[in-house]
């Protein structure tokens, strides 16, 4: 059973950076897409980044283009996400999931909706503030 574990989350100034390491488990993600979502209190979950496993196509949320990266280190089975010039309305829970392929060595496509994923990790906390 596939298994994420988001780590990173903490305190952090307006303006400063973060790395969040999205670490998986019991399956190798070659042909997975991750998907990087957040949520803040009273909202559902927003979709964010995604990155394609194989190839490394990736896909952004417009309201973090340019701030945010992703990127694969598949020899460790890790997603990070780079967290850059932060503000005060990034405040949230990050959470990273796993859509699985359709059928074996074929791509899962990159999406931002939280429907097309199917394994989530219990989230880490990202506070900005100073």
């Amino acid at each position: 059973q596939l298994q994420l574990v988001e780590s990173g989350g903490g305190l952090v100034q307006p303006g400063g950076s973060l790395t969040l390491p999205c670490a998986a488990s019991g399956y190798t993600l070659v042909y997975y897409a991750i998907g990087w979502f957040r949520r803040v209190p009273g909202k559902g979950r927003e979709g964010i980044s995604c990155v394609s496993i194989s190839d490394g196509s990736t896909e952004y949320a417009d309201s973090v283009k340019g701030r945010f990266t992703i990127a694969r280190d598949n020899a460790k089975n890790t997603v990070y996400l780079h967290l850059n010039n932060l503000e005060s309305e990034n405040t949230a829970i990050y959470y990273c999931a796993a859509r699985r392929p359709l059928d074996r060595g074929v791509q899962a496509t990159c999406a931002l909706a939280v429907t097309y994923f199917g394994a989530w990790g219990q989230g880490a906390q990202v506070t900005v503030a100073s």
